[in-house]
């Protein structure tokens, strides 16, 4: 080494003794730091919770305003629910879309678009002047741009920062929905009855921006490079017939298991309320048990990321499926008011985790570059599982008169729900090859 040279940056030579450059590549090293499972990973997470939490609240403003946009244009109930219905419907096509162009275009810019969504969705409600001009722009802008980009994209965005705890990262990620439900609710009733419904919207424009817009500097990074070339390969070979199956095949067994979850999870969630007032304890108890379903499904979705991590996302798609349908059916044994409370607080912790799970399946059968339309897809039945199982229940219960056959009715969805989850389960017991994630 020539004299008064600085010496070169890397390791010692054993056999020589000179120092010789390390090869890696700055880039790369700065790469690796912001990898899988690294400090920047664990701050991406951080920063979609809070995104997912803003980005919920056009599932929950909707239930909310809803009393007050009725007398506001002197509908009647059943087409004041036209707009909650829209958007319901717009939120579940609108995560298959934005999953979509998630895939192809990367995660910030779906998101970017969900944020305007819901700055002029908001905006444009609130000047509204007919209930059909509010259903169009409360589905279009809020629903199909606005909240479906913060929450399938999100959590697909997710699992590809995360190998070891993929589960429990996915299933943070998938609390954003059922935080926003719980912190909302109240602080727009209150906004609300202080300044209005259409102010109340004006403010919530502004908000999602002032909140949301700096929160997307987190997601301007490229997912973590790709896994070493044989690796890769094994992957892509396995996801050629995931658990044995055509990629086809299996994507619509998750859509029919995650119906069937939703139809059996919706009894409870969307009659609670009802039921409790026809066995004269009143709405506000119902209201209670509700608040508590929501608390406890919290924990069930981080417990069920945990056990996911150590079982696999099948393995724990049946453990959530086989403990919900034996909760459902305790509602058909106890009715007094403190079981209900129970019962109440049992089914927010097991159901919690079903979702998630979904989430893992997809993330360890099918090709990381298709997670968010294919996840989007299975996150979108469910909502339309939760949409029909709340329809029909009340038709069974307009038709016998009670709950009874409504929750017999839901505990047969679940059977199938179960079914599909352990034969998938089987399945994949049954493969030589690891899971790819583990790959």
């Amino acid at each position: 080494m020539a004299t008064g040279q600085a010496p070169a940056a890397g390791r010692l030579d054993q056999i020589t003794g000179w120092q010789v450059r390390d090869p890696t590549p700055v880039a790369a090293k700065e790469d690796d730091a912001a990898g899988v499972e690294s400090r920047y990973a664990w701050f991406r997470l951080a920063a979609a919770l809070a995104l997912s939490t803003m980005g919920g609240i056009g599932m929950w403003s909707i239930v909310v305003v809803l009393p007050a946009v009725q007398e506001e244009f002197g509908a009647a109930r059943g087409d004041a629910t036209l707009p909650y219905t829209a958007t319901m419907v717009a939120i579940a096509v609108g995560g298959v879309l934005m999953g979509r162009l998630a895939d192809r275009c990367g995660t910030l810019l779906p998101v970017c678009w969900g944020i305007a969504g819901l700055a002029a969705g908001y905006l444009g409600a609130g000047l509204a002047g007919s209930l059909w001009q509010f259903t169009i722009v409360q589905a279009l802008a809020i629903g199909l741009i606005g909240t479906s980009a913060t929450f399938g994209p999100l959590i697909a965005d997710v699992s590809h920062w995360f190998q070891r705890n993929r589960g429990l990262a996915i299933a943070i990620c998938a609390c954003g929905n059922y935080l926003a439900g719980a912190i909302w609710p109240p602080v727009l009733q209150y906004l609300i009855d202080t300044i209005g419904w259409r102010e109340t919207y004006f403010s919530l424009s502004m908000i999602c921006v002032a909140t949301m817009l700096p929160l997307t500097l987190a997601l301007r990074r490229p997912p973590p490079r790709a896994q070493p070339p044989v690796q890769a390969g094994a992957r892509e070979a396995e996801s050629e017939r995931p658990l044995g199956l055509s990629p086809n095949v299996l994507q619509a067994l998750l859509v029919l298991a995650g119906v069937a979850c939703c139809v059996a999870m919706a009894m409870p969630q969307v009659h609670v309320v009802a039921y409790c007032a026809d066995l004269g304890y009143g709405a506000a108890r119902g209201a209670q048990m509700l608040s508590l379903m929501f608390g406890f499904g919290i924990v069930s979705r981080l417990a069920a990321g945990f056990i996911a991590d150590r079982i696999g996302g099948l393995a724990t798609l049946v453990l959530g499926s086989v403990l919900q349908m034996l909760a459902l059916g305790l509602y058909l044994t106890f009715d007094d008011l403190a079981s209900l409370y129970v019962i109440s607080a049992l089914f927010g912790l097991v159901q919690g985790g079903i979702v998630p799970s979904y989430a893992i399946v997809v993330r360890e059968n099918f090709p990381a570059h298709e997670t968010g339309q294919r996840l989007g897809l299975v996150l979108t039945t469910t909502l339309a599982g939760m949409a029909l199982g709340g329809w029909l229940t009340g038709v069974i219960f307009d038709w016998s008169g009670s709950y009874r056959l409504a929750f017999v009715h839901g505990i047969a969805w679940n059977l199938l729900n179960a079914g599909i989850a352990m034969w998938l389960l089987h399945r994949s017991m049954g493969m030589a090859s690891p899971r790819p994630a583990l790959a």
